[in-house]
Protein backbone atom coordinates (compact mmCIF):
# COMPACT_ATOMS: atom_id res chain seq x y z
CA UNK A 1 0.00 0.00 0.00
CA UNK A 2 1.42 3.33 -1.07
CA UNK A 3 1.99 6.39 1.03
CA UNK A 4 -0.74 8.35 -0.85
CA UNK A 5 -3.34 5.66 -0.11
CA UNK A 6 -2.42 5.68 3.58
CA UNK A 7 -2.74 9.48 3.73
CA UNK A 8 -6.10 9.27 1.93
CA UNK A 9 -7.37 6.64 4.42
CA UNK A 10 -6.23 8.73 7.40
CA UNK A 11 -7.90 11.89 6.01
CA UNK A 12 -11.10 9.95 5.22
CA UNK A 13 -11.13 8.49 8.74
CA UNK A 14 -10.70 11.97 10.26
CA UNK A 15 -13.51 13.36 8.12
CA UNK A 16 -15.82 10.48 9.06
CA UNK A 17 -14.85 10.90 12.72
CA UNK A 18 -15.73 14.61 12.58
CA UNK A 19 -18.85 14.42 10.39
CA UNK A 20 -20.53 11.34 11.88
CA UNK A 21 -21.49 13.08 15.16
CA UNK A 22 -23.01 15.91 13.12
CA UNK A 23 -25.27 13.50 11.23
CA UNK A 24 -26.10 11.58 14.37
CA UNK A 25 -26.97 14.71 16.35
CA UNK A 26 -29.03 16.18 13.53
CA UNK A 27 -30.99 12.95 13.10
CA UNK A 28 -31.57 12.78 16.86
CA UNK A 29 -32.94 16.33 16.82
CA UNK A 30 -35.24 15.54 13.92
CA UNK A 31 -36.54 12.46 15.75
CA UNK A 32 -37.12 14.42 18.96
CA UNK A 33 -38.85 17.24 17.07
CA UNK A 34 -41.14 14.74 15.36
CA UNK A 35 -41.91 13.11 18.72
CA UNK A 36 -43.05 16.50 20.04
CA UNK A 37 -45.24 17.04 16.97
CA UNK A 38 -46.74 13.56 17.26
CA UNK A 39 -47.45 14.08 20.95
CA UNK A 40 -49.17 17.39 20.23
CA UNK A 41 -51.22 15.70 17.55
CA UNK A 42 -52.51 13.27 20.18
CA UNK A 43 -53.50 16.18 22.44
CA UNK A 44 -55.42 17.73 19.56
CA UNK A 45 -56.97 14.36 18.73
CA UNK A 46 -58.35 14.03 22.26
CA UNK A 47 -59.49 17.66 22.35
CA UNK A 48 -61.40 17.03 19.11
CA UNK A 49 -62.97 13.90 20.61
CA UNK A 50 -64.21 16.00 23.52
CA UNK A 51 -65.47 18.70 21.16
CA UNK A 52 -67.44 16.04 19.26
CA UNK A 53 -69.08 14.75 22.48
CA UNK A 54 -70.18 18.14 23.76
CA UNK A 55 -73.13 18.85 21.41
CA UNK A 56 -74.74 15.50 22.32
CA UNK A 57 -74.22 16.14 26.02
CA UNK A 58 -75.64 19.66 25.77
CA UNK A 59 -78.69 18.42 23.85
CA UNK A 60 -79.34 15.71 26.42
CA UNK A 61 -79.14 18.18 29.30
CA UNK A 62 -81.31 20.68 27.38
CA UNK A 63 -84.11 18.14 27.32
CA UNK A 64 -84.24 18.16 31.11
CA UNK A 65 -83.09 21.66 31.97
CA UNK A 66 -84.36 23.90 29.21
CA UNK A 67 -84.32 26.99 31.44
CA UNK A 68 -80.55 26.76 32.00
CA UNK A 69 -79.85 28.59 28.72
CA UNK A 70 -76.90 30.60 30.09
CA UNK A 71 -74.75 27.52 30.63
CA UNK A 72 -75.59 26.16 27.17
CA UNK A 73 -74.42 29.44 25.67
CA UNK A 74 -71.21 29.36 27.72
CA UNK A 75 -70.39 25.80 26.65
CA UNK A 76 -71.10 26.57 22.99
CA UNK A 77 -68.97 29.74 23.08
CA UNK A 78 -66.10 27.96 24.85
CA UNK A 79 -66.26 25.07 22.35
CA UNK A 80 -66.12 27.50 19.42
CA UNK A 81 -63.17 29.32 21.00
CA UNK A 82 -61.23 26.06 21.31
CA UNK A 83 -62.05 25.07 17.74
CA UNK A 84 -60.80 28.45 16.49
CA UNK A 85 -57.69 28.70 18.68
CA UNK A 86 -54.48 28.84 16.69
CA UNK A 87 -51.46 28.97 18.98
CA UNK A 88 -50.61 26.61 21.80
CA UNK A 89 -51.25 29.38 24.35
CA UNK A 90 -54.64 30.18 22.79
CA UNK A 91 -55.59 26.50 22.83
CA UNK A 92 -54.56 26.16 26.47
CA UNK A 93 -56.65 29.19 27.45
CA UNK A 94 -59.67 28.04 25.41
CA UNK A 95 -59.33 24.55 26.87
CA UNK A 96 -59.46 25.97 30.41
CA UNK A 97 -62.61 27.95 29.53
CA UNK A 98 -64.25 24.86 28.08
CA UNK A 99 -63.29 22.73 31.08
CA UNK A 100 -64.89 25.28 33.41
CA UNK A 101 -68.06 25.51 31.32
CA UNK A 102 -68.33 21.72 31.17
CA UNK A 103 -67.93 21.50 34.94
CA UNK A 104 -70.83 23.89 35.37
CA UNK A 105 -72.91 21.96 32.83
CA UNK A 106 -72.31 18.67 34.62
CA UNK A 107 -73.11 20.30 37.97
CA UNK A 108 -76.60 21.03 36.62
CA UNK A 109 -77.26 17.29 36.64
CA UNK A 110 -77.23 17.39 40.44
CA UNK A 111 -80.44 19.46 40.32
CA UNK A 112 -82.17 17.01 37.98
CA UNK A 113 -82.31 13.45 39.34
CA UNK A 114 -84.18 12.24 36.25
CA UNK A 115 -81.32 13.56 34.10
CA UNK A 116 -78.76 11.67 36.18
CA UNK A 117 -80.84 8.53 35.64
CA UNK A 118 -80.98 9.00 31.86
CA UNK A 119 -78.91 6.28 30.13
CA UNK A 120 -77.79 8.61 27.33
CA UNK A 121 -76.59 11.22 29.83
CA UNK A 122 -74.72 8.61 31.86
CA UNK A 123 -73.05 7.21 28.74
CA UNK A 124 -72.05 10.65 27.48
CA UNK A 125 -70.79 11.63 30.94
CA UNK A 126 -68.71 8.45 31.12
CA UNK A 127 -67.29 9.06 27.64
CA UNK A 128 -66.49 12.64 28.55
CA UNK A 129 -64.77 11.56 31.78
CA UNK A 130 -62.72 9.00 29.83
CA UNK A 131 -61.82 11.65 27.27
CA UNK A 132 -60.75 14.06 30.01
CA UNK A 133 -58.41 11.35 31.32
CA UNK A 134 -57.03 10.78 27.81
CA UNK A 135 -56.48 14.52 27.42
CA UNK A 136 -54.55 14.61 30.71
CA UNK A 137 -52.36 11.68 29.61
CA UNK A 138 -51.81 13.22 26.16
CA UNK A 139 -50.79 16.54 27.71
CA UNK A 140 -48.36 14.75 30.00
CA UNK A 141 -46.89 12.80 27.06
CA UNK A 142 -46.59 16.02 25.07
CA UNK A 143 -44.83 17.84 27.91
CA UNK A 144 -42.47 14.88 28.37
CA UNK A 145 -41.61 15.02 24.65
CA UNK A 146 -41.05 18.77 24.88
CA UNK A 147 -38.80 18.29 27.91
CA UNK A 148 -36.74 15.67 26.09
CA UNK A 149 -36.42 17.83 22.97
CA UNK A 150 -35.63 21.04 24.87
CA UNK A 151 -33.01 19.22 26.94
CA UNK A 152 -31.45 17.76 23.81
CA UNK A 153 -31.10 21.13 22.05
CA UNK A 154 -29.42 22.64 25.12
CA UNK A 155 -26.84 19.89 25.65
CA UNK A 156 -23.27 20.12 24.40
CA UNK A 157 -22.36 19.54 21.55
CA UNK A 158 -25.87 19.14 20.14
CA UNK A 159 -26.64 22.77 21.05
CA UNK A 160 -24.32 23.93 18.24
CA UNK A 161 -26.02 21.70 15.72
CA UNK A 162 -29.45 22.81 16.92
CA UNK A 163 -28.43 26.45 16.37
CA UNK A 164 -26.95 25.66 12.95
CA UNK A 165 -30.19 24.07 11.77
CA UNK A 166 -32.57 26.48 13.57
CA UNK A 167 -34.06 24.04 16.05
CA UNK A 168 -35.61 26.07 18.86
CA UNK A 169 -37.23 25.25 22.17
CA UNK A 170 -40.84 24.13 22.09
CA UNK A 171 -43.52 25.43 24.45
CA UNK A 172 -45.01 23.31 27.21
CA UNK A 173 -48.75 22.88 27.53
CA UNK A 174 -49.51 24.84 30.68
CA UNK A 175 -52.74 25.56 32.46
CA UNK A 176 -53.81 29.17 32.64
CA UNK A 177 -53.14 31.13 35.80
CA UNK A 178 -55.86 30.40 38.34
CA UNK A 179 -56.77 27.06 36.76
CA UNK A 180 -56.16 25.36 40.11
CA UNK A 181 -59.25 27.07 41.57
CA UNK A 182 -62.47 25.13 41.53
CA UNK A 183 -65.00 26.77 39.20
CA UNK A 184 -67.91 28.49 40.91
CA UNK A 185 -71.31 27.04 40.12
CA UNK A 186 -74.21 29.34 40.97
CA UNK A 187 -77.79 28.27 40.32
CA UNK A 188 -79.35 31.28 42.03
CA UNK A 189 -79.87 33.35 38.87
Amino acid sequence: MGRGVKVFIVIAAIIVFLVWPLFSSYNGLVSADEAVSASWSQVENQLQRRLDLIPNLVNTVKGYAAHEEKIFTEVTRARENLMGAGSLADKAQADEELTGALSRLLAIAENYPELKADANFRQLSDELAGTENRIAVSRMDYNNSVQSFNTKIRRFPTAFIAKMFNFSARDYFQAEAGAQKTPTVDFSS
